[in-house]
């Protein structure tokens, strides 16, 4: 069963449920929250999904930043000038391409729509 429209089982309207979840780039309240709204809510598609995605997110993002820390120390070790500036541009292209994954997706959680991103939106829709 799928409840699209109404409230969470935490009392929040359905977009505002899902807008809270991609929070957890800034605090981690919104890590909580995402897994507060997996256990109580097991009816409503649209904070499900945005909490799966979320949280694929998130992960993904650490990932990719433990990558990018890596990439930098071996720059570091090499002493090489030009591995450090591609580091730290690749470091910055990272994070300026999650910041804009994340408004992306609260934004589209707030109008109350489903928005994929590529791999992980289809992981999130087939597990909420």
């Amino acid at each position: 069963m799928q409840n699209m429209g109404g409230k969470t089982a935490l009392g929040l309207d359905n977009n505002i449920g899902a807008l809270l979840c991609y929070i957890n780039v800034c605090l981690p309240i919104g890590f909580v929250y995402s897994i507060i709204v997996l256990v109580t809510d097991k009816t409503n598609k649209l904070p499900r999904f945005h909490a799966f995605q979320s949280l694929l997110l998130t992960a993904t993002a650490i990932v990719l930043y433990i990558v990018a820390v890596i990439f930098g120390v071996v720059a570091a070790a090499a002493q090489s000038s030009i591995i450090a500036i591609l580091a730290s541009l690749v470091y910055v292209v990272m994070g300026l391409g999650i910041l804009v994954a994340v408004i992306l997706c609260a934004v589209k959680a707030f109008q109350g729509n489903i928005f994929k991103l590529p791999i992980i939106g289809g992981l999130a829709d087939q597990w909420s």
